[in-house]
Formats: C-alpha cells, sequence, structure tokens
C-alpha cells in the first residue's frame, strides 16, 4: 500500500469515525472503499484492461453487408467505444 495524507473537514472526520465504528473497519478502510466507488463510477479501466478487454470482445464482431471492411476500420470502431 501506499500512504497519503488528505485533508478533510472535521464534518467528514466525525462522520467517517461513527461510521467506521458501526461497521468495525478503518477510517482508512472506508476512505480506500471510497476511492473504489469513485473510481468504478468513472468506468475507469487500465490501459492493460483496455487491451484484455479489447481482446476479448475482438471475436463478436462480424462484417455485416452495411460494413464490409470491419477488420479495417476494427481499431476506429474500438476508439469509439472505449472514448480513446
Amino acid at each position: 500500500m501506499i500512504r497519503t495524507q488528505i485533508q478533510i473537514t472535521e464534518d467528514q472526520m466525525v462522520a467517517l469515525k461513527k461510521l467506521a465504528s458501526e461497521q468495525k473497519v478503518s477510517v482508512a478502510e472506508l476512505i480506500r472503499k471510497g476511492i473504489d466507488y469513485v473510481i468504478q463510477k468513472r468506468h475507469y479501466m487500465s490501459l492493460t484492461e483496455k487491451r484484455k478487454h479489447a481482446i476479448a470482445l475482438s471475436d463478436r464482431f462480424i462484417s455485416t453487408e452495411q460494413d464490409s471492411k470491419v477488420s479495417e476500420n476494427h481499431d476506429d470502431y474500438l476508439a469509439d467505444i472505449y472514448h480513446l
């Protein structure tokens, strides 16, 4: 784990300590869970995760009459999907 410092309000600390006590976890654990929640809400994926996901999905795309050059345009499609 990486140690870091943050600044929060007194009200936030009081609420965190109360919640941590109720859940029998540390304040640090609640903060880590909060960070995970924010990351998941933003649908953040590392580049490695994006590549693995793209490879897993690659065989799901087939050419159609509408676009018979999927193999040539696949990079554009993936860029659209992953907002690259």
